[in-house]
């Protein structure tokens, strides 16, 4: 399951930079869940060269998150803005003035990210 989120992942920030046939066989593979069969059978190629092209799709993905690390900095914006949230629910139920100091922080670090 966690291979097919990060998939997922990688095809949302990154899946323009495929050309239209391999965005085709990767969005059967990892979203409408075809076997590679299944793909094989409607592209018209055996079923080595599906295998083939998601492998070769995975590592060109995995190549540009490499680099520019935008999976990375949007897992790590959700993360805190998470904190923030929390901090806020916090401040909220106690009016603890301690909490808005510490969610300054927080937003300073995701505007340093962006």
């Amino acid at each position: 399951m966690e291979e097919k989120v990060e998939q997922t992942y990688l095809y949302d920030f990154y899946g323009e930079l495929l050309n239209a046939h391999q965005r085709k066989i990767y969005e059967d593979f990892v979203f409408n869940d075809l076997s590679l069969s299944e793909i094989a059978d409607e592209e018209g190629i055996s079923r080595q060269g599906v295998h083939d092209m998601v492998k070769r799709c995975t590592r060109m993905l995995e190549g540009y998150e490499q680099k520019l690390h935008l999976i990375q900095k949007f897992k790590s914006v959700k993360q805190k803005i998470e904190q923030i949230q929390e901090l806020a629910i916090r401040f909220h139920e106690n009016c603890d003035d301690t909490m808005i100091s510490e969610i300054k922080k927080i937003s300073d670090q995701i505007l340093e990210e962006l």
